[in-house]
């Protein structure tokens, strides 16, 4: 039993280091930005990172996480009106104006396809009640999603700085939080939408918003997407993609400050298409484990069935990658078990990483040994017939 326990606790440590597989040792190449990753989106499996953990600026991409909460947390009919921070905002705007009354969902569509910085501001006081009370619900989520490296102090993702640290995030992070969004079809039809028309509440003056991410006419299949950029962040992007099968997120930061506005393109490319040609779907794992009943010592009932609620996967993986499954049972128990009591677990592994784990459970109940037991048992031995409780 201490040698399962000591193997569970080395399990759990592996867990809680490294997370899911990854697969950082070959790639697409030489890339520009400073940070990368390339994620499978319906498992949430890192593909392949460069730097994935290093916290930086982010710039506007921080607005897919702007929308996220929005979509979670508000009425899109609802009227937001324009306070004197919002419209002090600088470029990117849509140059809206203090007192001014807007449909909160126009303001969305301004928000993702041309990046306007004011309306995010605008959009984050009406759901907020002030950029601070946003940028909690913002950093709540983000926990809430694992990102534990993200931290947001704007909803538009100027750079700032604040008691806690700088507005950044991390590439893996950013994935995750992309994950989140394409899980929100509301999300996905806005920031595909080609354009957007509106007036404010007033019916005094008329927009039309083009979408500018250039990603979403590069690949087929392209889905979603955000660019971003500020001089501390240099050019960012996150972006997701749907192909044969395949659904693909990649995320570049710091790739490249002016003159390069196209190297983001040309990273996000590339690690798509590195995700594309190297990747197949494959199913792994079982859809029942046999087991073998354990002795449980002081026990009522000496043996126990076991049984792993394990599951078939369906993974992204290489010609190259090894899965290999783990079962880690204790050679016996001790009394009392308790049926449905997790004794154990079968664990998954992808190139030697953990990749999954499942409960192994008690199927019997087993009572400890007492007096009562025991007396039940000499009377029906020795005194047939005679009523026992």
């Amino acid at each position: 039993m201490k040698k399962y326990v000591k193997r569970c606790l080395a399990v759990f440590l592996a867990v809680l280091f490294f997370g899911m597989a990854v697969q950082a040792e070959e790639g697409p190449g030489d890339l520009y930005a400073q940070s990368a990753v390339l994620m499978d989106a319906d498992t949430g499996r890192i593909l392949f990172e460069k730097n994935g953990n290093e916290q930086r600026p982010m710039a506007s991409t921080t607005k897919i996480m702007t929308l996220l909460v929005t979509l979670e947390n508000a009425d899109l009919e609802g009227e937001a009106v324009v306070s004197a921070y919002a419209a002090s905002m600088p470029d990117v705007q849509l140059n809206i104006r203090e007192g001014e009354r807007y449909r909160l969902r126009d303001l969305c569509y301004s928000l993702m396809l041309e990046s306007h910085n004011d309306t995010a501001v605008a959009i984050a006081e009406h759901v907020g009640g002030s950029v601070e009370g946003f940028a909690a619900m913002m950093n709540q989520k983000a926990h809430d999603l694992g990102c534990y490296h993200t931290h947001f102090i704007t909803p538009n993702g100027l750079d700032a700085q604040d008691e806690f640290g700088v507005h950044s995030t991390t590439a893996a992070d950013l994935a995750r939080i992309m994950r989140a969004c394409m899980q929100n079809e509301e999300f996905l039809s806005i920031t595909r939408e080609p354009y957007w028309s509106f007036t404010d509440l007033d019916g005094t003056r008329s927009f039309t918003v083009n979408n500018k991410n250039a990603f979403l006419n590069m690949m087929e299949g392209a889905l979603t997407g955000k660019t971003g950029f500020t001089n501390g962040a240099g050019y960012c992007y996150v972006g997701a993609l749907e192909r044969n099968g395949k659904r693909l997120i990649a995320v570049v930061l710091a790739c490249g400050w002016p003159n390069h506005k196209t190297w983001k393109w040309s990273d996000t490319q590339r690690l798509m298409n590195y995700g594309i040609e190297t990747y197949h779907k494959e199913i792994i794992g079982e859809e029942h484990v046999a087991l073998e009943p354990v002795h449980v010592e002081n026990g009522q009932q000496d043996m126990v069935r076991l049984s792993a609620d394990v599951k078939e996967r369906e993974i992204l993986m290489r010609e190259e990658d090894e899965f290999q499954m783990e079962i880690l049972t204790p050679e016996g128990l001790t009394a009392p078990v308790v049926r449905g009591e997790t004794v154990g677990t079968v664990i998954y592994y992808l190139n030697g990483q953990v990749l999954d784990l499942f409960p192994v459970c008690a199927e019997d109940d087993s009572p400890m040994i007492d007096y009562e037991w025991c007396l039940e048992k000499i009377l029906r031995r020795w005194i047939p017939g005679v009523p026992v409780s």
